[in-house]
């Protein structure tokens, strides 16, 4: 958390104020107000998916923090004000206000100081302008805009638990209240949703000994105090990770009322996570569900008739591979945006992408750009992760480009003429590829050597140790591995770490190939020609096949126990790589970005030595060195290197 917050201090906060200034220069409207133009929301510390160390008085600590270095950023520029304006009345004012906020930094103070915060700024403007000819009145302007960006909490915090947590807790109230003997199973579906909205329970952390119940119904019963003393938008979000049923809403609506919340009268959205094959193909199912319940639809009414919903790209594409998660994905946007549309509601799309192709990642902006005009469009949300957070919008500059673009890939699909429609017949060849690949993908999961070969020679089991990540490498403490509790970055890491990328185009080749073979080559041509949203995710997969280099690892092919599947993932390389440059019709991987390909050539060039000592290392440590403990070492040292 104290990473990321050093970035929201010494660059998002001066980069979003001079992004919004720049906007109301740009519209030539100084009067111009949108603050929700621009939102920053938080996850360590909020995210408690899998991750024992986060507990409630995390959440409360990260909350702290996030505001005290808010008030050293206004509390500075207060400060710098106060050399600009002299004048008496003014002072006067400014001197008050700057020693209201250094007692704010020191954490002392409990009251919500943003409406004080305005009003003396206001009184400060209007001196100005009466009585000294709106001297450095930009500068008084732009930090009322500030104010009014970050309000007194600086991020949304995000609290986020996996819909099994849940369950779990909600079985232990059950079984205390004597409505079932220990399982859920024991109520059919109507039932236990008529619980879950009708009974009116009393939960308390104190009832139970186990820890993550304790810290779960603890939590939920305090976010009201916590948005009392950090305003309402300091966090306002209950993420459900891994919904795939109607009662991952249910389950955590109940919970709010059995730990003391009015049921109309729950500040918080209720976000499900559908990052799944199965949630993703459900999603539009439960949301017309849950919109047919009048107390969650009385619930909307008091959020202003606002559902958010998240999508989990990386976990979509572990799941079911690059093309199948991203087709479903937008699918499921489109029939999230029917639903809600049809009902009254807006729909706002969360989206959970990260840095490569392989968890949502590559060009931004050709991403939004391409959406359908089915989809939903009042709000452009998307997580910014691990490195992309420094590569991206590292500094002011790399932050306000990345806004723009962000805001102009929003407009884009309300330029005329600039529809994305994608023709029935083109929707089916895109079904045709998705099941294609879904299906190769699927052989390749379920693959005797798949998982052995990741824990055998790959990285995988030194992500933990690096803490490269923001929380534990699994879900859970089993000791063998299961995929679907394996988390996205240490599973594309070490794709990623073996110069393979796996999961940025897995499947593909197999697809296109798959048609290329029935005479059906020009009609993926006039695919990629016709449909932006297929050439975005084509110009990513290349993105990910410019990255890899079988080299490094080739000596595998040998290998008596995975050379064979060495070999398959080679294959499939190679198939992609060839069939992709003959549907775009490029010559080579990523022709028409020549920038971006020279920056990847040059950056897998300087990671190259780094990754073979890496590969030599993985070698020692498998064939039982007595240096074991110091090639370890060195394996997870090599992490932070690429």
């Amino acid at each position: 958390a104290r990473n990321i917050i050093y970035f929201l201090r010494n660059v998002y906060y001066d980069a979003a104020g001079d992004l919004y200034t720049s906007i109301k220069v740009q519209l030539g409207d100084l009067q111009f107000e949108n603050h929700n133009l621009i939102k920053l929301g938080f996850w360590p510390g909020g995210d408690r998916d899998g991750n024992p160390s986060v507990t409630f008085d995390t959440t409360v600590a990260v909350l702290g923090l996030l505001q005290t270095t808010l008030m050293k950023c206004y509390h500075d520029d207060v400060k710098r004000l106060r050399k600009m304006l002299t004048f008496r009345e003014v002072d006067a004012i400014l001197l008050q206000l700057k020693e209201t906020l250094y007692t704010h930094t020191l954490g002392a103070a409990k009251e919500n100081i943003y409406s004080h915060l305005l009003e003396q700024l206001t009184r400060v403007r209007n001196l100005v302008v009466k009585n000294f000819h709106g001297l450095y009145l930009q500068e008084i302007d732009k930090l009322r805009d500030k104010v009014k960006l970050f309000k007194t909490h600086f991020a949304t915090l995000d609290i986020r638990q996996d819909n099994r947590v849940h369950k779990q807790v909600v079985t232990a109230i059950l079984t205390k209240e004597g409505v079932i003997t220990s399982q859920l199973d024991e109520l059919d579906d109507h039932e236990l949703q008529r619980t879950l909205l009708e009974e009116d329970f009393q939960a308390s952390a104190g009832d139970f000994e186990d820890e993550l119940i304790k810290d779960t119904l603890r939590t939920i019963s305090q976010l009201g105090v916590i948005q009392h003393q950090y305003g309402p938008d300091a966090c306002h979000r209950y993420i459900i990770s891994n919904s795939e049923d109607i009662f991952a809403v249910l389950y955590v609506f109940a919970l709010f009322r059995w730990c003391g919340w009015l049921k109309d009268a729950i500040t918080m959205d209720i976000v499900p996570l559908f990052e799944t094959m199965t949630g993703l193909a459900q999603a539009d199912t439960i949301l017309e569900a849950l919109l047919e319940l009048p107390v969650y639809r009385e619930h909307l009414r008091q959020r202003q008739d606002k559902q958010t919903i998240m999508l989990g790209f990386s976990d979509g594409t572990k799941d079911g591979g690059y093309l199948q998660a991203n087709w479903s994905i937008f699918q499921a946007k489109e029939r999230l945006s029917a639903v809600a549309e049809a009902q009254g509601i807006r729909v706002v799309f969360f989206d959970g992408r990260g840095g490569p192709p392989a968890r949502g990642g590559g060009k931004t902006y050709r991403f939004y750009a391409s959406q359908s005009p089915y989809i939903a469009n009042h709000e452009i949300q998307l997580t910014i992760q691990g490195q992309t957070i420094t590569s991206k919008f590292g500094t002011r500059e790399q932050f306000i480009h990345q806004c723009e673009q962000l805001l102009t890939a929003g407009l884009f699909t309300n330029i005329p003429g600039k529809k994305n429609e994608i023709s029935q017949s083109s929707r089916h060849l895109l079904q045709e590829l998705a099941e294609i690949s879904y299906l190769t993908y699927v052989e390749l999961k379920e693959h005797p050597k798949f998982i052995p070969y990741l824990e055998q020679r790959s990285t995988l089991r030194y992500y933990d140790k690096a803490n490269i990540g923001s929380r534990p490498g699994r879900r859970g403490l089993k000791q063998k591995l299961d995929l679907t509790d394996l988390r996205a970055i240490p599973f594309v890491g070490s794709w990623s770490q073996l110069k393979q990328n796996i999961p940025g185009y897995y499947g593909i080749g197999t697809a296109l190939k798959t048609l290329a073979d029935k005479q059906r080559l020009d009609d993926l041509k006039r695919l990629y020609r016709e449909v932006p949203w297929f050439k975005a995710l084509a110009l990513n997969s290349m993105m990910a096949l410019s990255k890899c280099d079988f080299n490094l690892t080739r000596y595998m092919r040998k290998d008596e126990e995975f050379g064979p599947f060495w070999q398959m993932l080679f294959d499939e390389y190679e198939r992609s790589k060839t069939m992709l440059l003959a549907v775009s019709g490029l010559k080579m991987l990523m022709a028409e970005e020549p920038v971006s390909r020279e920056s990847i050539k040059i950056r897998e060039e300087i990671v190259l030595p780094l990754l073979v000592v890496q590969q030599y290392a993985l070698q020692k440590v498998m064939h039982k060195s007595r240096h074991q403990k110091v090639y370890e070492k060195i394996v997870t040292r090599s992490l932070y290197g690429n």
